[in-house]
């Protein structure tokens, strides 16, 4: 019998329907496990110059992934959105085409909060523990915003703003007229260049470059505002004197309206062959009790299982767990001396 013992130490909101029984609890968290996407990422031995066209052999012989989703997997987005990605020895790149009949932007300054524009993020985990990951944020007139999260926030976490990727090349190109409201635009794009020195430095040991089938944790993400022209210049919509939310469509299903949640983001695995063809996605058979694990967590800091932690030191709790429509585990939650732990068998 088997064994994935995981001491959770990660936070956030997450509904669940709880049945109480005589000594089992029945919870069932089908709706908050996804099925992370996932990418296999060529190697190229063509210099590629950032400039936003990804008109490079290299490029046009790159998949695409397949088009983004609403980050809660619900609604259809209003316009496509698509990556590619390569790498070498020093950079990582990633391509993005992102349809849009209105391309505007208003933040120059960098290490902004860039998502008050539209624009175009990516995240990285390196070590794909969902500690220690980096994100980069930018809009359609190349401005970063490149940070640092020692954990995500919803344990604690800060943004680190000085952290600078230096050696960052990104480029924009706009199909259309940015910041004119007068022609329907039809696209911009993002080409970036993201030196690996510093990600490599977010792994766990060795800290080299990757290796073959070596896999990080990634995830991308377009946040779109509705927008009102005045004066021909572009604003985010009010109403009643509140800004409209905003649109958060993703590549790997989220499942909720937070991208701090890096447990459920997709697979980027290396390979040193210059295509992805005939190069197979090497899966983690226990990804779903992970899942799963990550899922318990969640409701019980913050969801129907909470009243488990006002419980004494050492009590612990039997709980059928179901995570898909045919298929449950058994799990077995302890209060400890520093919270709480789960076993699942």
């Amino acid at each position: 019998m088997k064994y994935l013992q995981f001491i959770l130490v990660l936070l956030t909101l997450v509904s669940c329907q709880q049945e109480s029984k005589t000594d089992i609890l029945s919870v069932d968290v089908s709706n908050d496990i996804v099925t992370p996407k996932n990418y296999i990422i060529p190697k190229t031995s063509q210099p590629i110059i950032i400039d936003g066209n990804a008109g490079e052999t290299s490029w046009s012989s790159t998949n695409f992934t397949d088009k983004f989703i609403d980050i809660e997997g619900v609604k259809t987005p209003k316009f496509d959105t698509k990556v590619k990605m390569l790498w070498d020895d020093t950079f990582l790149y990633v391509y993005t085409e992102m349809n849009e009949p209105h391309v505007w932007g208003t933040l120059k300054q960098r290490d902004t909060i860039i998502y008050y524009n539209n624009d175009f993020e990516v995240f990285l985990d390196p070590a794909g523990n969902g500690i220690g990951y980096g994100e980069i944020e930018i809009n359609a007139l190349n401005t970063v915003w490149d940070l640092y999260l020692n954990k995500p926030y919803r344990i604690g976490g800060k943004a680190n703003f000085q952290w600078n990727l230096n050696e960052l090349k990104s480029a924009v190109q706009v199909h259309g007229t940015l910041n004119n409201p007068n022609d329907v635009d039809s696209l911009w794009t993002v080409e970036m260049a993201i030196p690996l020195r510093p990600l490599i430095g977010l792994k766990n040991r060795p800290k080299t470059i990757p290796n073959e089938s070596e896999q990080w944790r990634i995830n991308f993400s377009r946040v779109q505002w509705d927008h009102d022209i005045i004066n021909g210049k572009y604003y985010r919509k009010k109403e009643n004197g509140k800004y409209l939310r905003e649109y958060n469509w993703v590549w790997s299903n989220q499942k909720v309206i937070n991208m701090h949640e890096p447990e459920k983001w997709g697979f980027l695995q290396f390979t040193e062959a210059e295509t992805s063809d005939g190069i197979e996605f090497i899966k983690d058979d226990d990804l779903d009790i992970k899942q799963v694990a990550f899922a318990l967590f969640r409701c019980t800091r913050y969801g129907d299982l909470k009243t488990l932690l006002e419980n004494k030191v050492g009590y612990t709790q039997i709980i059928d767990v179901t995570y898909t429509e045919s298929k449950s585990v058994n799990a077995i939650f302890h209060k400890t001396n520093f919270g709480f732990e789960y076993k699942l068998d």
